[in-house]
Protein backbone atom coordinates (compact mmCIF):
# COMPACT_ATOMS: atom_id res chain seq x y z
CA UNK A 1 0.00 0.00 0.00
CA UNK A 2 2.81 2.37 0.83
CA UNK A 3 4.41 1.53 -2.49
CA UNK A 4 1.23 2.47 -4.39
CA UNK A 5 0.95 5.70 -2.40
CA UNK A 6 4.60 6.50 -3.20
CA UNK A 7 4.11 5.90 -6.93
CA UNK A 8 1.00 8.11 -6.95
CA UNK A 9 2.96 10.88 -5.24
CA UNK A 10 5.78 10.64 -7.82
CA UNK A 11 3.29 10.80 -10.71
CA UNK A 12 1.48 13.72 -9.06
CA UNK A 13 4.76 15.62 -8.55
CA UNK A 14 5.86 14.96 -12.13
CA UNK A 15 2.49 16.12 -13.48
CA UNK A 16 2.49 19.30 -11.37
CA UNK A 17 6.08 20.00 -12.30
CA UNK A 18 5.23 19.70 -16.01
CA UNK A 19 2.21 21.97 -15.66
CA UNK A 20 4.11 24.61 -13.71
CA UNK A 21 7.04 24.52 -16.11
CA UNK A 22 4.67 25.12 -19.01
CA UNK A 23 2.95 28.02 -17.23
CA UNK A 24 6.12 29.79 -16.15
CA UNK A 25 8.29 29.21 -19.17
CA UNK A 26 8.74 32.08 -21.60
CA UNK A 27 7.38 31.61 -25.10
CA UNK A 28 10.06 31.06 -27.70
CA UNK A 29 10.79 34.17 -29.74
CA UNK A 30 11.71 33.35 -33.31
CA UNK A 31 13.04 35.93 -35.74
CA UNK A 32 10.74 36.71 -38.64
CA UNK A 33 11.72 34.38 -41.45
CA UNK A 34 12.07 35.55 -45.02
CA UNK A 35 12.40 39.26 -44.30
CA UNK A 36 15.08 41.92 -44.58
CA UNK A 37 16.84 43.65 -41.69
CA UNK A 38 15.52 47.03 -40.58
CA UNK A 39 16.40 49.77 -43.08
CA UNK A 40 16.72 47.37 -46.03
CA UNK A 41 14.24 47.11 -48.95
CA UNK A 42 13.02 43.73 -50.13
CA UNK A 43 12.44 42.66 -53.72
CA UNK A 44 11.80 38.97 -54.26
CA UNK A 45 14.45 37.05 -52.28
CA UNK A 46 16.96 39.91 -51.96
CA UNK A 47 17.45 42.84 -49.62
CA UNK A 48 18.82 46.21 -50.78
CA UNK A 49 20.20 49.21 -48.93
CA UNK A 50 21.39 52.60 -50.14
CA UNK A 51 24.56 53.84 -48.44
CA UNK A 52 25.16 57.57 -48.85
CA UNK A 53 28.67 57.72 -47.38
CA UNK A 54 30.79 58.16 -50.48
CA UNK A 55 33.52 55.61 -51.12
CA UNK A 56 35.70 54.26 -53.89
CA UNK A 57 34.48 51.15 -55.69
CA UNK A 58 36.71 48.79 -53.65
CA UNK A 59 35.83 50.43 -50.32
CA UNK A 60 32.11 50.31 -51.12
CA UNK A 61 32.36 46.59 -51.93
CA UNK A 62 34.19 46.03 -48.61
CA UNK A 63 31.39 47.73 -46.65
CA UNK A 64 28.76 45.67 -48.47
CA UNK A 65 30.75 42.52 -47.59
CA UNK A 66 30.74 43.56 -43.92
CA UNK A 67 26.95 43.99 -44.17
CA UNK A 68 26.65 40.40 -45.41
CA UNK A 69 26.40 40.98 -49.15
CA UNK A 70 27.97 42.70 -52.15
CA UNK A 71 27.42 45.83 -54.14
CA UNK A 72 24.19 45.43 -56.05
CA UNK A 73 24.05 43.21 -59.10
CA UNK A 74 21.17 44.08 -61.43
CA UNK A 75 19.49 41.39 -63.51
CA UNK A 76 16.25 42.95 -64.81
CA UNK A 77 14.45 46.18 -65.67
CA UNK A 78 12.49 45.86 -62.41
CA UNK A 79 15.64 45.56 -60.33
CA UNK A 80 17.22 48.48 -62.21
CA UNK A 81 14.09 50.59 -61.51
CA UNK A 82 14.25 49.72 -57.80
CA UNK A 83 17.88 50.84 -57.60
CA UNK A 84 17.03 54.11 -59.40
CA UNK A 85 14.13 54.77 -56.99
CA UNK A 86 16.41 54.14 -54.00
CA UNK A 87 18.86 56.67 -55.45
CA UNK A 88 16.08 59.21 -56.12
CA UNK A 89 14.73 58.81 -52.59
CA UNK A 90 18.08 60.14 -51.35
CA UNK A 91 18.26 63.35 -53.39
CA UNK A 92 21.83 64.08 -52.44
CA UNK A 93 23.45 62.28 -55.35
CA UNK A 94 22.92 61.81 -59.07
CA UNK A 95 24.75 58.49 -59.38
CA UNK A 96 25.87 55.52 -57.31
CA UNK A 97 28.12 52.50 -57.59
CA UNK A 98 26.72 49.17 -58.72
CA UNK A 99 28.82 46.03 -58.40
CA UNK A 100 29.90 45.73 -62.03
CA UNK A 101 33.40 46.18 -63.46
CA UNK A 102 35.74 45.01 -66.19
CA UNK A 103 38.83 45.46 -64.01
CA UNK A 104 39.99 41.86 -64.49
CA UNK A 105 39.67 41.76 -68.29
CA UNK A 106 38.87 44.75 -70.49
CA UNK A 107 35.34 44.60 -71.95
CA UNK A 108 34.42 41.54 -69.85
CA UNK A 109 32.10 42.95 -67.20
CA UNK A 110 31.65 40.87 -64.03
CA UNK A 111 29.46 41.34 -60.96
CA UNK A 112 31.25 41.43 -57.61
CA UNK A 113 28.90 38.71 -56.30
CA UNK A 114 29.89 36.39 -59.15
CA UNK A 115 26.37 36.20 -60.60
CA UNK A 116 25.79 35.90 -64.36
CA UNK A 117 25.88 39.08 -66.40
CA UNK A 118 22.77 38.55 -68.54
CA UNK A 119 21.42 42.12 -68.24
CA UNK A 120 23.03 45.50 -68.88
CA UNK A 121 21.71 49.03 -69.18
CA UNK A 122 24.67 51.02 -70.51
CA UNK A 123 23.87 54.42 -72.02
CA UNK A 124 24.38 53.46 -75.66
CA UNK A 125 23.38 56.99 -76.76
CA UNK A 126 26.57 58.16 -75.05
CA UNK A 127 28.61 55.21 -76.44
CA UNK A 128 28.82 53.52 -73.04
CA UNK A 129 30.81 51.66 -72.00
CA UNK A 130 33.49 53.98 -73.38
CA UNK A 131 36.50 52.70 -71.41
CA UNK A 132 36.62 55.82 -69.23
CA UNK A 133 37.27 53.44 -66.34
CA UNK A 134 36.72 49.84 -65.32
CA UNK A 135 33.98 50.39 -62.68
CA UNK A 136 30.28 51.09 -63.30
CA UNK A 137 27.89 53.66 -61.85
CA UNK A 138 24.13 54.01 -62.33
CA UNK A 139 22.56 57.38 -63.25
CA UNK A 140 19.59 58.70 -61.26
CA UNK A 141 18.02 60.60 -64.16
CA UNK A 142 17.43 57.68 -66.51
CA UNK A 143 18.83 54.54 -64.85
CA UNK A 144 21.53 54.05 -67.44
CA UNK A 145 25.04 52.89 -66.59
CA UNK A 146 28.42 54.45 -67.27
CA UNK A 147 31.94 53.18 -66.75
CA UNK A 148 34.16 55.47 -64.65
CA UNK A 149 37.43 55.35 -62.71
CA UNK A 150 37.22 53.08 -59.64
CA UNK A 151 38.88 55.76 -57.50
CA UNK A 152 35.82 58.02 -57.92
CA UNK A 153 33.98 58.41 -54.62
CA UNK A 154 30.25 57.72 -54.85
CA UNK A 155 27.40 56.46 -52.70
CA UNK A 156 26.50 52.82 -53.37
CA UNK A 157 23.80 50.19 -53.05
CA UNK A 158 24.34 46.84 -51.37
CA UNK A 159 22.41 43.62 -51.94
CA UNK A 160 22.16 40.52 -49.80
CA UNK A 161 20.08 37.38 -49.80
CA UNK A 162 17.20 37.05 -47.38
CA UNK A 163 18.25 34.86 -44.48
CA UNK A 164 16.12 31.73 -44.26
Amino acid sequence: MQMAFGLRCVFLLCGLSGLLTGVWSKPAVHPVENSCPKGWTQLDCHCYIYEDDIRTFADAESVCNILGGNMVSIHSDLENALVVEMLRANDNDDEAWIGLSDAIEDDTFLWTDGSDNEYTNFDTDQSEPDNTGPCVQIQENDGTWEDVECSTELPYICIRDIKH
